[in-house]
């Protein structure tokens, strides 16, 4: 394996920016031993270019149509690894959080790059694409703002492909093993997370745990039925039958 300082990078660069994006190119060109494999002027275009170049870099803008940074982040994954860039410093704490490796303010400078390509040399040196540094948010999380509301859209990564399924077509969401399955207009959706990771991005006035397997959005629920061991079943609007738990129907009862 090659010494950390001198591991090549194969980086696509993400800024809805077209000016941005050649600055940033035209610092890369000055490193040695880096490629710059893609440049996304969107959030769909880095997901394409992950699946389909496997970068071992993303340098990724924050704010962008269709697709914001983070967003981009929770589709590929522990794929590649990420340094953020934006012109916000409101979203260092949620980068830490994420575990972006590096969070570049703008207007970036050469050498403050530079340092960033260092640290992610020095994680995947160590098999890691992870870890944002605490010396990366020192002075920006005094100024970080929590995440606030709940998500009105599910994304899901299909390689290449990104299906964004509005919060209010679902279902219900199941477990199923390391995935949960989101049901919406007769098609499932397979994204590779927990149930709980996916109840605390959903509304809990519209979504309800009625079972340890199922979220159900209760628009679809028609009824409660009773079936011959007198195991509660919840009947939807499609004539879906899904278990339901004595706690989940506690949770139920309450808001019904």
């Amino acid at each position: 394996m090659p010494e950390s300082s001198s591991l090549p990078l194969r980086i696509a660069v993400v800024d809805d920016e077209p000016l941005a994006r050649a600055v940033l190119c035209e610092f890369l060109a000055a490193e040695p031993n880096v490629e710059v494999v893609a440049q996304c002027a969107n959030g769909f275009e880095a997901v394409k270019a992950v699946s389909e170049l496997s970068p071992d870099l993303l340098l990724l803008d924050v704010q962008m149509p269709k697709l914001d940074g983070f967003e981009v982040l929770d589709l590929v994954g522990k794929d590649v690894a990420v340094v953020f860039t934006t012109a916000y410093d409101q979203y260092a704490l949620r980068a830490f959080e994420v575990h972006a490796v590096d969070y570049l303010l703008k207007p970036i400078s050469a050498e403050r790059l530079s340092d960033a390509l260092v640290r992610v040399r020095e994680r995947l040196g160590r098999g890691e694409r992870s870890a944002l540094s605490q010396q990366a948010l020192s002075g920006a999380i005094a100024a970080a703002k929590p995440q606030e509301g709940k998500a009105h859209r599910v994304l899901v990564r299909d390689g290449p492909r990104v299906h964004v399924i509005p919060v209010d077509k679902i279902d219900y969401v199941q477990a199923q093993d390391d995935y949960v399955c989101f049901r919406s207009e007769g098609k499932d959706y397979l994204k590779e997370q927990t149930l709980a990771e996916t109840e605390e991005t959903l509304d809990p006035a519209v979504f309800v745990r009625i079972h340890r397997s199922y979220l159900l959005n209760l628009s679809r629920l028609a009824r409660v039925d009773q079936d011959e061991r007198e195991n509660r079943v919840a009947v939807l609007t499609d004539g879906r039958r899904l278990p339901v738990s004595r706690a989940g129907y506690t949770r139920l009862s309450s808001l019904l």
